[in-house]
């Protein structure tokens, strides 16, 4: 299945009304806090003479770090809108971005034969997916580590919605960055904990490694506090 109209217009109306500047979007953190770590669990896993995969790559900042980190960096995104912010930041050929529908199996398979199996890195993208896409979601992943490849999957547990309820109901209200995810219609942290392993399984993935670990966002509470997301990561392989 395709994703529906709706979805896909909620993400370009709401990179569309996002600026280049670096942070603006709530999950654009420094790679610092997200990516380098998250490679530092992949990399005894994986050969970093492999392209690497970014999946809802949004503006690139994380895919133009998986660049200094693998041989090459794709990032791929449903929205043309986060495509084209990519591409205005890109610094050098080690790194490319194109559009992608994950849902759109021979547009998936089309990347992987001309990669090749490939690492993928995926930051909470199933948990944001319409339901039903959601098993597409795992099978792109699936599609393009195929036997070689290895996949860094990280997504929202059920304890960030405690984290957002408490955002969205400060005295204040939430802050514009959140207000921007509400408004535009995303729904963060959607999935079931249980229904991200049973998607990956149900793909042919295998579980080489996981962990707990948070998402830090680029807004905070009004008392100072960092919004961290709590969050679960797998390593895993094709089989």
């Amino acid at each position: 299945m395709n994703v529906s109209d709706n979805y896909r217009n909620a993400w370009e109306s709401y990179w569309r009304e996002t600026s280049d500047e670096a942070g603006e979007a709530i999950w654009d953190c420094d790679p610092a806090l997200s990516a380098e770590p998250h490679s530092a669990l992949l990399l005894p896993h994986a050969d970093a003479e492999r392209t690497i995969v970014d999946l809802g790559c949004g503006n690139g900042t994380t895919t133009r770090y998986l660049a200094t980190r693998f041989a090459r960096a794709v990032g791929v995104d449903l929205s043309h809108a986060a495509v084209e912010h990519a591409r205005r930041a890109k610094n050098d050929d080690t790194v490319e971005f194109q559009q992608l529908d994950l849902t759109e199996t021979d547009a998936v398979r089309a990347l992987h034969e001309r990669l090749g199996d490939a690492h993928v890195y995926m930051r909470a993208v199933i948990h944001q997916s319409e339901p039903e896409a959601r098993p597409a979601v795992a099978a792109a992943v699936a599609e393009i580590v195929g036997i070689e490849g290895r996949a860094f999957v990280v997504e929202l547990t059920s304890g960030s919605r405690d984290v957002l309820r408490r955002a969205a109901t400060q005295p204040a209200g939430p802050g514009p960055k959140l207000q921007r995810v509400f408004h535009h219609g995303l729904k963060p942290a959607d999935a079931d904990d249980e229904e991200i392993p049973r998607l990956l399984d149900a793909a042919g993935l295998t579980v080489l490694a996981e962990g707990v670990t948070s998402l830090p966002q680029t807004e905070y509470l009004t008392d100072g506090t960092r919004i961290d997301l709590p969050a679960r990561w797998f390593v895993l392989a094709g089989r």
